[in-house]
């Protein structure tokens, strides 16, 4: 009885050290020391797979956040400069012009904004980073993979085999297109192609306008052919513009916005230690995944 009390007290306390630490983040450590009045640059973190609306604890980029921490650079007059954190390999076209859009705003808002490339920033992700006015990646990080995918999965086979009959009824021919128990037509098949183009285009716009005066369109092209490569490959391509880590990139935010001496940083979203982790985990697993329609991967 009192080993199982001893237990019991030990994993509650546990519990309670992992909750304590799941609501800790880097920025908690430095409230209360923010000078008023001195520039500073604001840190945005985009990590995990990027979708539109993210769970807490699902490794994903929630775009809502993403958002808001950039609109509060944008309206806040003691944040001169953006440095944009990026791991992420991926996800919702949707997202990433969502988050490209608020870049552009902080831009025309005079304020330069930096991409800093960590473990992955590969197609929506780099998609995200093309917005910024500079790049800056390591060496080995893995970026590229411009391009859209969607995939379908079938199942036909599987559910004769189980007996399992679907009875359809639809408003239209389309309205069950992509479903997993029969074949896709031809002319569904041209439908997803087309929505799979459309959305490649957008994309490739998207970096052509972005690296604008460091890479030809017709490089951009041939890239955009869904490979990865690592930071030097890039920035040999032209898809980055300089080598370097975080400090780096905080230093160049720095001089862009030409603040003298040691800038404050502040970090305007941040995800709890759990998430993040989640997220490391999410963004090693799905840098290649094909489940999604349609996403830019």
């Amino acid at each position: 009885m009192k080993q199982k009390l001893v237990t019991g007290i030990v994993i509650i306390f546990c519990l309670g050290v992992l909750v304590l630490a799941a609501r800790w983040t880097p920025s908690d450590a430095g409230k209360g020391k923010i000078k008023v009045g001195q520039p500073a640059i604001g840190v945005v973190k985009v990590e995990g797979v990027l979708m539109s609306s993210g769970g807490t604890y699902g490794g994903t980029a929630g775009t809502a956040d993403i958002m808001q921490a950039l609109q509060e650079a944008r309206k806040r007059e003691d944040i001169k400069a953006v440095l944009l954190r990026i791991d992420s390999p991926g996800g919702s076209a949707v997202a990433a012009q969502e988050v490209g859009e608020e870049i552009d705003r902080v831009r025309a808002a005079g304020k330069p904004v930096v991409a800093s490339m960590g473990d992955v920033a590969a197609s929506g992700g780099y998609w995200i980073a093309a917005s910024c006015d500079e790049i800056y990646a390591n060496p080995a990080t893995t970026t590229g993979s411009i391009g859209v995918i969607t995939e379908l999965l079938n199942v036909q086979g599987l559910f004769e085999k189980l007996g399992i009959r679907s009875e359809v009824i639809k408003s239209g021919p389309y309205k069950d297109m992509g479903s997993m128990n029969r074949e896709i037509t031809p002319e569904e098949r041209q439908i997803l192609e087309d929505l799979v183009g459309d959305v490649y285009q957008q994309f490739l716009e998207q970096v052509e306008t972005g690296r604008k005066g460091k890479i030809k369109p017709e490089e951009v092209r041939a890239l955009a052919d869904g490979r990865v490569m690592t930071g030097k490959q890039a920035q040999k391509s032209g898809l980055v513009d300089t080598m370097g880590n975080y400090y780096d990139a905080l230093d160049r935010a720095r001089e862009l916005a030409h603040i003298e001496g040691e800038p404050q940083v502040v970090e305007l979203n941040s995800a709890d230690p759990l998430t993040r982790l989640l997220s490391r985990f999410s963004a090693s697993s799905l840098v290649n995944n094909n489940t999604r329609v349609p996403m830019a991967y």
